[in-house]
This record gives structure tokens, sequence and C-alpha cells, in this order.
């Protein structure tokens, strides 16, 4: 109960207030980019910008899940780039491998990588950050020694594989479905489940919680393994939507796209509070973002800059909102 009892509200007055921020800001950036550009709105660019972001709502909701708990996770786009060379090459060794195998083995990849960071943190006692930083490096050079350097090329892969980013029985791609299912999923369990209940707890005082009797280093455990196993989904996902699989490309700088995604929309850096239906919108401003300065066919560069500035924006709202936060309760407001 004492944890329970200090638990700061997922949904705070802030979250809300960048949720709604976010909505606002996608419909300016759609309403100035079709005015620019008429096209931005055409059937055919919309579905590009769908098929843009599942890769970052599938991996964002566990980074969701670990930002609230206090922590951090820099390995995933590594995850992810080792989880789809192996494989991808599976499928290029072995081409009668079904499909579900490929995405059972990728799944059971990334949370092979996501247990050896939970490993390094609740038993070793490494600080996330660092861990995970090191396990970036150590994963990005396992994808070279794997594949010697090779990419795998789009007629290494099944057929099957790349439709799965094309068709659907209800026209949306499955990449597209499965991203949803994830989302939601993400939002039902972290609110409504008891095991959300404790994820929010952890991060907003660990010690309280591990005196209420959650197991804090369980959970934590727990939070890295399931985001690796996203990470490793989210490599099968990759080979699908681009069709290959490159060894000094794949996953590069997508835990950036991923932190953005997350602390955008609404999730605190200093643990506690965050949604998963905050972290959707965040991942669909993203994709907004993204191609809205393809069409203005501007450089790549101006992506990671604006990237940046809204990791730091998030980041000082995050700030002011802490700091506000206990003059409230000093003068009893």
């Amino acid at each position: 109960m004492a944890a329970s009892a200090h638990t700061p509200d997922r949904r705070s007055p802030i979250t809300r207030f960048r949720e709604v921020g976010v909505v606002a800001f996608l419909l300016v950036i759609a309403l100035v980019t079709t005015l620019a550009q008429p096209r931005f709105l055409q059937p055919e660019n919309l579905r590009s910008i769908l098929l843009d972001i599942p890769l970052l709502v599938v991996v964002a909701m566990g980074m969701t899940a670990v930002i609230v708990s206090r922590n951090i996770d820099l390995s995933v786009g590594a995850n992810l780039g080792l989880s789809g060379m192996i494989v991808g090459m599976l499928f290029r060794d072995h081409p009668g491998l079904p499909i579900a195998a490929g995405v059972l083995i990728g799944i059971l990849c990334g949370a092979l990588l996501g247990a050896f960071n939970g490993f390094l943190i609740t038993a070793c006692g490494v600080p996330a950050i660092i861990a995970t930083l090191g396990t970036l490096s150590v994963y990005r050079g396992l994808v070279f020694v794997i594949s010697n350097g090779v990419q795998v090329d789009p007629v290494d892969l099944p057929p099957e594989l790349i439709r799965l980013s094309q068709t659907s029985p209800i026209g949306l791609p499955w990449l597209v479905l499965l991203a949803l299912v994830i989302a939601g999923a993400a939002h039902l369990l972290l609110t409504y489940h008891r095991a959300g209940r404790a994820v929010y707890a952890i991060g907003g005082n660990p010690e309280a919680a591990r005196l209420a009797g959650i197991g804090v280093s369980r959970y934590v455990f727990g939070i890295f393994l399931v985001t690796g196993a996203l990470s490793g989904l989210a490599g099968v996902m990759y080979a699908s939507r681009f069709g290959f699989i490159n060894p000094g490309q794949t996953g590069v700088g997508f835990e950036l796209n991923v932190i953005a995604a997350t602390v955008i929309g609404g999730t605190q850096v200093f643990g506690g509070v965050g949604t998963a239906f905050g972290t959707f919108l965040g991942c669909l401003l993203l994709g907004v973002i993204n191609n809205a300065l393809s069409i203005a066919q501007l450089s790549a560069f101006w992506q990671l800059a604006v990237y940046g500035a809204i990791i730091l924006l998030a980041l000082l709202a995050d700030s002011m909102a802490s700091r506000r936060g206990p003059r409230r309760a000093a003068s009893g407001a």
C-alpha cells in the first residue's frame, strides 16, 4: 500500500497536456505540409506514413515500460539489427524455413539479448545506461561478425515475408495491424494489469515499491526481456518492410527515434509517469515529421536535428514539471 500511495499518476496533468499538444502539433504539421505539398494527403503517401511507424511503435511500447521504471535501453537498435540479421541469414541458408518459425526465432533472439541487459542491471548492479551502452556496441559488432559484413538481399528473403508489409484481408498491411495489436496490449497491461501498476510503483519510488513487497529486480529484468523480444520482432518486421538486412545500416540510430517517440508522448525520464497511448501519438508524430521532411526534400540530417531538439524540449518540460510538483505540494495546492 505504501508504494501505491506514493506512485505518481501515470496520466498526470503534464502527460495529458503533452498528449493534447502532440495531437495539435500533428494537425499543424499536416496542414502546413498539405498547403505546401498537396500530395501529402494522397492515399499513397498516407499509406507510406502508416508503413513507416510499425517498427517504431512495437519497440517504443517496450521502451515506455523501461523509462517508466526509471531505466533506459540504448541497445534496442543494435538488438533489432542483430536479430534481423540472424533471421535473414536463416531464411537465406534454409529457403524452406516457415515464416512463423522465422518470426519466433527473431523474438527469441531479441529476448535473449534483452535478458542479458536485464542480468547486467539486476544481478550485476550495472546502471542501465552504462549496461545498454556497452551491449549496443557488443550487439552491433556481432552483426558484422556473424554476417562477415555481407548484406542479406531481397532475393534471400521469402516472398511471403515481404507480403506482410503489403497486404492483409482488411486492406491495412499485416505490419500495421501487428503494431496496433501490440500497442493495444501494452495499453491494457500498463493501465489495468497488476504488473503495470508495479512498473509505475517502481518508477515512482523503487525503495517504497520494494518495501511494499514488489519484486523490483524481477520486474526490471522482465521489462528488459520483453523490450528485447519486441526489438527482435521489429528486426523481422524490418526485413519485411525494406526487403534487406544491411550490417552497417539496419537499426543504426533507431534507439534515438524510439526514445524521442516515448518522451514526447509524455513518458517522464525521471520515471513513474507515461502511457502507451501517449507513446503511440509520439510515434505517429515522428512518422509525420519524417514524411514531411522527405516531401520538402530536406536532408536526412535535419531529421536527426529535429529528433534531438524534440528530446531536449521533452526533457526540459519534464524538468520543469518535476520542479513545480514539490512547490505545489509545499504550498498545499
